[in-house]
Order: structure tokens, then C-alpha cells, then sequence
């Protein structure tokens, strides 16, 4: 029989040989065997293989199959791995733990509260031995701690705003109420305080949950924007809010339709912020449901419980409720009792109970006039008021910023009448007799519109030019006074003693840094008289005022405060954008009208000297010599000595313009240089000039106790209105920041 001589065959046939010899024991001769089929693989469970090449691969159309078994063992294999944390060169516990699956044993916080740096809420009591064994594992407390992230960026005071916030509204300060005031001035980070706080509460508590699901923020339409941008930047896209800031009713409707049926421990957008306009619009959708937190920002808009948005706002369905004001009581106790009542309803009594008891005697006894049995009533009230409120407000003045901000010097500057505006003043005071209609201390509605053109007189004789040409009372014959050919569109600064000297101010800043300014005024046509003088005097602005849309304003302050952007100054409406904005790109800033309301000027003043600040700040208050805008900031002194008397605790508030010297609004004192000056008897001046420090414990600074310095010409340090002060400067009252902690004399 013919065989393969092949190597693969030869070596078969040898094993095969071998093999028969192990099992016979003796040697048979070959003898011939039939040929048979090669058997597979599979079938003889043995591969012979030729050391000297590899076997040639079998031709065939069916796809080669793993076994099954092997690919169960592979997978399982896989699936059998422990959890990995995907995080790179993570460390932190593993632990014995699958996904889903409850912990067992003792609860813990959510961060750690031993960790430097720490800021603990919440500690749960200490137990002994004997209690910790009777104790149900499942219920214990733990510690309530903010998360890391925030707590490293939280200054002094701020962690300990934190704490008092947390504890008032878990009920912890005031059993059975869950408000509080948050009455930091401007610049002391309320905004970041409170965004802490909403985040805490959304994430943990005592009891190893949530606190809460949802809050809610309302704010003014041109903060909306800004609270968005202030989440995202602290807690850098771990929540997601959900901003109302324009759209169609419908479109609002369906938003917070959707967000108030939100449930569950992992709500998708648990923070809305939307504006006091549109909430007001849409009230009833948000009152269906329940909020866990509701922040108010600018709260002093909530002053009046009649108006719709108090009524709205005190029907949502939420016990816990955050005031935010840097400027709580801005005219009298009364409204001051409704922000309170706000928040912790029934503290106070009722309003006629709290007039009775605390608002009558307390203004009593500020009254100049006030006997000694009045005065100590009202400061025994004064003193009851604070120990209620102070359970449930905290407040800590912007003399704290000295550490972390540069120098503040703030002016108020008088500014002489020009001969235009004097005879146009005095001839307007005999025309339309407006003391006759001043009735105890109070401004009749006849009275309104005098008090309006006096102020805008003040500010330029062009703001009343259109007036003069009708003849209006009080503007007989006016039009006689203005030089010959005069127009309004062009602005003529020599006309108006305080457009001289801001003209002055611009002029030497532009030439001598690079500072911008903001300019602050109440009135738009006022802005307009500033536009008309920086496009003569060819200087970059922007300007807003309520005409600008919310999206737009936040896209013009952010660039302004780009290092990189051309404008030099930015126009400001008072009434439009005073409160909240951060205009750090600037560092001098001019207000150039007072309003009557003292809250309205600081928040406008507080928009440049702010976190991330870099220079000095010069603020001007201008004011016009001898006129109705001195009454007007006297008048805002006599608030101010009020509010810090029941918010600051300042005991040693002077007591100096009584109710009958504030009826004199209407008078044009020509012989001055300072009719507030005047008024307030100051011992450390001669003729006008300060010539020694205040004696300690002196009240001759009075109610202008935050003035370090009365100033003329040769006592000013800032050199840009030293070089406006031959403008039309009569007088000027200075403050600077860091007074004491620098040692400035």
C-alpha cells in the first residue's frame, strides 16, 4: 500500500507506533492496515502539529464560534471587578458598598465637619456611652457642614452670615419662625451668603436629607441676570437655575408651571430667579405649590404691605423666608415693621400695635425739640425694639471692606449757584409762594412739582428752559434771564455751577489717569445733558436708564468692565440701575443730584467701591450752595441718624435739625458757603476753616458723624478736585475709608 512519504505523515505514523508498542509490550511486525479517514481535531481531542511548519488552515465557509462556556467565564469575569470611582488619582473610600444599595450602620454628614477649615452649622448633641447604645442607628442626627467649595472662598464675616441665616430660618434663633433680614451694606457679599445657604439646604440636613426642594429669588429685573451669573460662578455648574428674564406669558406660564411641579430629592432645576415685575404678573401660578426657600433681593421694595407685589410675595405658600437690604429703613419705623412682619409675622404685634408702642415714642424722643420724659420713653422703646429684632436681622457696616478693599474717600461737594440760575431761583420763589403749602412737615401734591423744578434748576437752567418759554407759574418773564441766542441743544456748562465743576473733574481725570467714571442722576434728562457734554468733549460712554432691556444691561456692564474697553464713563438713571450693579471698571464716581430717599444714594454710591476693586476710590456728592439740595440731604441725615440708631445701635446720634427747620425748603441762602455746614455747629472749624481735630467724645459732627474732615481748599488731598475747586467749589465734607486703620490725622 502506497503511503506519504510527507514529514506531517511520517511523524503520525511514528507516534501512532509508539504508542502500540507501550500498550503490546512486544514487538509485532508491521502488517498491513486499512486506511483511514483523519480523524478531527474535536474527535481525537489531540493535535499533532509538525515541528517544522504550521499545519495548512482548513478551507471552509462556517464562521468559527467561541465555545459558550468560555464566553460566560470571560464576561463574568468583567461584571466581577469592584466599583472604580472614575476620577483621576481619586483616594477617597471605596468602601464595601455597591451602587444603589443603603448604607448600613450609622449615618454621616455629607462633608467632613473635622476638615480644616470647616464650617459646621449644625453639631449634633454629644451622647454618652449608655445613650449611644439606645439610640436608633437609623435616626440619629449628624453634622450639617458647607460644602468646601464655598466655604474656602467664605471671608470672616460672611461664615458667621452663613450660620446666623441657617439658624433663623430652621427655626433655630426665634422657635416657630424660619425669617431673617439680611442688612450687611452694600459690597459685604450678601448675594454669595446666600447662595451658600440655598445650597446647604438643598443638600443635607440633621436628618441626612435635603432641607428643602426648591427656593425661589426675586429680585429686581436688572439683577435677574447677574443672580444667574453669581450661581454659576460659586458653584461652577453643579445646579442648574432657571432664569425668567423676558418671553411671552405662555411661554413664562409653562416655566414655572413646570418648575413647581417639580419632586424629589434630585429636583432638575430646584433655584428660580425671577424679577418682582414678573412674578407679580404670574403670581397664581406660583402659588399652587410650595417653595421651600424664598430670598428677596433689594428687600426694601417690600416697604409698603398694601402694594400687590407684598400682598403676593406673603401669600406664597413657604415658611422660610430671607429678606435681603442693605438699607432697611430707608423713611420711617412703619415701613421698617412691614419687612419685618414679612419675614417673621406676629414678632411686632400688629401695625397699629407697633405704631403705639414703639413708633410714636421712639420719634418722639429724636425730635430736637423732645422734653427729657420723651426722650428716655423713646430710647427705652428704641432699646426694646432692637433686643426683638435683632433675634432675626444681622448687620455689619462696610467699615469691614476696609481689610479687603482699597481707600475709599468719599466728598460732598458745594457748588455755588451761577448768576443765571441765582435770578431764576429767587425770581421762581416769588412767583409760585410754595411755603404757603407745607403743612407740618409734609409735602402737599401742589408742592411736588415746585420741589422738582427747584431741583432740576439746580441741576442746569436747560432742564427748565421749556418752562420758561411757556410761562408756566412760577417762570413769568424767565426767559428774559438766559443769555442772548441761547439753544438747548447745545449743553452750556458755564451756565450751571455743578456742571462747571463736573467738567472740571472729567477733564482733569481724562488727562491726568486712566480712571473711569460713573455719573449718577435721577433724572434722564440729566443724562441727556451729560451725553450732549461728552460728545463735545469727545469722550467714550455708554448709558443706562429704564429704556435698556435686562439682557442688554448685563452685556454693557461687563463690558465696561473689561480692562480692555475704550469708554471712559458710564451715565447711570439712579431709579434704573442704582441697586446691585457691580461696576468695578471704575473708580470715581459722581453723584449729581440727591434724591430725598438716603437708600437710593448709598446704593448708587456703593456700585464702584465693591469686591475686586483694585484703586482708590473718589466718590463726589454735589450738592448746590445755600439751596433746596442741602434740605434735601439734611433731611436724608435726620433718616440716616434714625436707621442708625435701630439697625446700627449707634447710641450718640445727635439730635439737630427738628421737624420746623425742615419746613424751610423753599429759602436760597446766598451768603453761605454751607448751609449744612451752618447748621450743625461745628467746634472743630473757624471762618470756615477746620483747624483742629473733633474733641473725643464731641458731638460737633452730629448726624455728619461718618465726615472725618471739613474741607477747603487747602485741607483737600484729592488732586482732581483741588484743580475743580476754583470752579464754582464752595465747600466740601470729607471721608476717608481707612481713616482709622491707617492713622490719617
Amino acid at each position: 500500500q502506497r503511503r506519504s512519504l510527507a514529514p506531517s505523515q511520517l511523524a503520525k505514523r511514528k507516534a501512532g507506533e509508539e504508542e502500540e508498542e507501550e500498550e503490546e509490550g512486544d514487538w509485532h511486525p508491521p502488517t498491513a492496515r486499512k486506511r483511514q479517514k483523519p480523524v478531527s481535531e474535536t474527535e481525537s481531542g489531540e493535535s499533532y502539529r509538525s515541528p517544522f511548519r504550521k499545519p495548512l488552515a482548513q478551507l471552509t465557509n462556517r464562521p468559527h464560534c467561541l465555545d459558550s462556556s468560555q464566553h460566560e467565564a470571560f464576561i463574568r469575569s468583567i461584571l466581577s471587578k469592584p466599583f472604580k470611582v472614575p476620577i483621576p488619582n481619586y483616594k477617597g473610600p471605596l468602601g464595601l458598598r455597591a451602587l444603589g444599595i443603603k448604607r448600613a450602620g450609622l449615618r454621616s454628614p455629607l462633608h467632613d465637619p473635622f476638615e480644616e477649615g470647616a464650617l459646621v452649622l449644625y453639631e449634633p448633641p454629644l451622647l454618652s456611652a449608655h445613650d449611644q447604645l439606645k439610640i436608633d442607628k437609623e435616626k440619629a442626627p449628624v453634622h450639617v457642614v458647607v460644602d468646601p467649595v464655598l466655604s474656602r472662598v467664605l471671608r470672616p464675616h460672611q461664615r458667621e452670615g452663613v450660620k446666623f441665616l441657617w439658624d433663623c430660618v430652621t427655626s433655630r434663633r426665634i422657635p416657630g419662625s424660619h425669617g431673617c433680614i439680611m442688612a450687611d451694606e452694600m459690597g459685604l457679599g450678601k448675594t454669595l451668603q446666600c447662595i451658600t445657604l440655598m445650597w446647604t439646604l438643598l443638600r443635607q440636613s440633621p436628618d441626612c436629607k435635603p432641607e428643602i426642594e426648591k427656593a425661589m429669588v426675586v429680585s429686581p429685573s436688572s439683577l435677574v441676570r447677574n443672580w444667574y451669573n453669581e450661581v454659576e460662578k460659586w458653584l461652577g455648574g453643579r445646579i442648574q437655575p432657571l432664569a425668567i428674564d423676558g418671553g411671552s406669558k405662555e411661554e413664562i406660564d409653562r416655566k414655572l408651571v413646570g418648575f413647581m411641579n417639580q419632586r424629589g430629592l434630585r429636583v432638575p432645576s430646584p433655584i428660580l430667579i425671577i424679577s418682582y415685575e414678573t412674578f407679580r404678573l404670574h403670581a397664581e401660578a406660583l402659588q399652587k405649590g410650595s417653595v421651600g426657600l424664598v430670598i428677596c433681593d433689594e428687600g426694601h421694595r417690600l416697604k409698603n404691605s398694601e402694594n400687590q407685589t407684598y400682598q403676593a410675595l406673603n401669600s406664597l405658600n413657604t415658611p422660610r423666608r430671607v429678606l435681603i437690604s442693605g438699607t432697611p429703613i430707608q423713611n420711617d419705623l412703619l415701613e421698617y415693621f412691614s419687612l419685618v412682619h414679612f419675614v417673621n409675622s406676629g414678632i411686632l404685634g400688629t401695625a397699629q400695635e407697633f405704631k403705639r408702642h414703639f413708633e410714636i415714642p421712639i420719634l418722639k424722643g429724636r425730635d430736637a425739640d423732645a422734653s427729657e420724659a420723651d426722650r428716655l420713653k423713646g430710647e427705652e422703646r428704641l432699646k426694646e425694639l432692637i433686643s426683638i429684632v435683632n433675634r432675626c436681622l444681622i448687620r455689619r457696616t462696610s467699615d469691614i471692606l476696609s481689610k479687603y478693599l482699597p481707600v475709599k474717600i468719599e466728598q460732598v461737594v458745594c457748588c455755588r449757584l451761577t448768576p443765571l440760575q441765582v435770578e431764576l431761583y429767587k425770581n421762581f420763589l416769588k412767583q409760585a409762594k410754595p411755603v404757603e403749602e407745607l403743612k407740618e412737615g409734609k409735602i402737599s401734591v401742589s408742592s411736588l412739582s415746585s420741589i422738582t423744578s427747584l431741583k432740576k434748576l439746580c441741576n442746569h437752567p436747560a432742564l427748565i428752559y421749556d418752562k420758561c418759554v411757556e410761562e408756566e407759574e412760577g417762570f413769568m418773564g424767565a426767559l428774559d434771564l438766559f443769555p442772548a441766542g441761547y439753544s438747548t441743544k447745545s449743553v452750556e456748562p458755564q451756565l450751571s455751577g455743578k456742571m462747571l465743576v463736573l467738567d472740571y473733574i472729567l477733564a482733569v481725570t481724562k488727562s491726568t489717569s486712566n480712571d473711569k467714571v460713573v455719573l449718577v442722576s435721577n433724572y434722564t434728562q440729566t443724562l441727556d445733558l451729560f451725553e450732549k457734554l461728552c460728545r463735545n468733549r469727545r469722550y467714550l460712554y455708554v448709558r443706562l436708564d429704564g429704556t435698556m432691556s435686562i439682557k442688554k444691561r448685563a452685556k454693557v456692564v461687563e463690558r465696561f468692565n473689561s480692562p480692555s474697553s475704550p469708554e471712559f464713563i458710564f451715565m447711570l438713571s439712579s431709579k434704573a440701575g442704582g441697586c446691585g450693579l457691580n461696576l468695578i471698571g471704575a473708580n470715581r464716581l459722581v453723584m449729581f443730584d440727591p434724591d430725598w430717599n438716603p437708600a437710593n444714594d448709598e446704593q448708587a454710591m456703593a456700585r464702584v467701591w465693591r469686591d475686586g476693586q483694585k484703586k482708590t476710590c473718589y466718590i463726589y456728592r454735589l450738592l448746590s450752595t445755600g439751596t433746596i439740595e442741602e434740605k434735601i440731604f439734611q433731611r436724608q441725615t435726620h433718616k440716616k441718624a434714625l436707621s442708625s440708631c435701630v439697625v446700627d445701635e449707634e447710641q450718640d446720634v445727635e439730635r439737630h435739625f427738628s421737624l420746623g427747620e425742615l419746613k424751610e425748603l423753599f429759602t436760597l441762602n446766598e451768603s453761605t458757603t454751607s448751609d449744612t455746614h451752618d447748621k450743625i455747629k461745628c467746634r472743630r472749624c473757624v471762618n470756615g476753616h477746620q483747624v483742629r481735630p473733633p474733641p473725643e467724645g464731641s458731638d460737633c459732627t452730629s448726624d455728619l458723624s461718618q465726615w472725618n474732615h471739613c474741607a477747603d481748599k487747602r485741607g483737600l488731598q484729592d488732586s482732581v478736585l483741588k484743580a475743580a475747586w476754583d470752579a464754582a467749589v464752595t465747600f466740601a465734607f470729607h471721608h476717608h475709608s481707612h481713616e482709622e486703620q491707617r492713622g490719617i490725622p
